[in-house]
């Protein structure tokens, strides 16, 4: 698909509705780079002028714009929740279904997916609400992979950045060490095929237990992820930054905060106690992944607190 994040024409969609669920104020609208579609929830408060606006960029797999991931039964809805917690405080937050999530980008991305991908359309996402007066200031929260995407795509116009449980590694390096932890064998594999790819473009003897990473199809993608350094990309950025951790992450650690910190001299960080990958707040280690797969658990009110101070300082 012929890239052109920097010609198009961003369209929304006359499908455009305004409507009211549970006393929050949302338009459902669908922002096009070229021929893919970015359909999404703004919620917001009617009325006022330039309300502070959050754009909501989730993490690695198909998570859709709630938070839920397709497939998998996880249904926490926390991208929702915070929305939520968020207009209460007076900020509009814009969350979205990733390109690969709409059947109707499929026979896009079987033939062509790349991180770069990701990046670009933040980016559209980014100038579209850039645009619309609206709002005044923009805030992007990247969370786990999409940390590194609000990074990369702050460029467009992003006022202000929020990573959110976000790698301070290489994806290679984090994926290496994530199967570290179950398989020290197995790891020494995977950090064998990246580099293969990396220099050829190419695995000649996958590893079956490495087929859901390496398999054919995810190559383009892995390639071009591995290119970046969060580290060196968050030291670039010249807004104001803010890096959440949460002590019950299973997924991303608090050294991860506090590596990208280090990177990022002038940034503020915060650990915080009983949060988890998903945002959830956790009194049990055991109900740690049952939260991944419930809307009981709720979002850290601590989280929906230090969001809301940065936003407004």
């Amino acid at each position: 698909m012929r890239q052109m994040a920097y010609l198009l024409m961003i369209l929304v969609s006359i499908s455009f509705q305004l409507s009211a669920q549970d006393d929050i104020n949302t338009e459902e609208l669908i922002i096009y780079n070229d021929s893919i579609q970015l359909p999404g929830i703004l919620s917001f408060q009617p009325g006022t002028d330039k309300q502070p606006l959050a754009i909501f960029i989730q993490g690695s797999g198909n998570p859709d714009r709630n938070g839920n991931q397709l497939g998998m039964n996880i249904k926490a809805n926390y991208i929702k929740q915070l929305a939520e917690s968020l207009y209460g405080n007076g900020i509009a937050m814009f969350r979205f279904d990733k390109r690969n999530v709409p059947t109707v980008n499929h026979k896009f991305i079987l033939s062509d997916y790349r991180f770069d991908h990701l990046v670009d359309d933040a980016r559209t996402i980014i100038r579209h609400f850039k645009a619309d007066e609206r709002f005044g200031p923009l805030i992007v929260i990247g969370h786990s992979q999409g940390s590194l995407v609000g990074m990369l795509s702050a460029d467009a116009g992003t006022d202000r950045f929020i990573s959110l449980a976000g790698l301070s590694k290489p994806a290679d390096e984090a994926i290496v060490w994530q199967i570290s932890k179950q398989n020290e064998s197995l790891s020494k594999v995977a950090e064998a095929h990246f580099n293969e790819l990396r220099e050829t473009d190419s695995i000649k003897q996958m590893n079956p237990f490495l087929a859901p990473i390496f398999a054919p199809v995810n190559r383009p993608f892995l390639k071009n992820y591995i290119q970046y350094d969060p580290r060196k990309e968050i030291g670039a950025l010249s807004i104001p930054v803010l890096i959440i951790n949460g002590d019950k992450d299973i997924q991303v650690t608090p050294e991860d905060a506090e590596l990208l910190h280090r990177a990022k001299e002038d940034s503020e960080i915060k650990i915080i106690p009983g949060m988890n990958h998903v945002l959830k707040h956790i009194e049990n280690d055991d109900d740690n992944m049952k939260s991944y797969y419930s809307e009981d658990f709720p979002v850290s009110e601590q989280l929906i607190e230090i969001i809301t101070a940065f936003i407004k300082s």
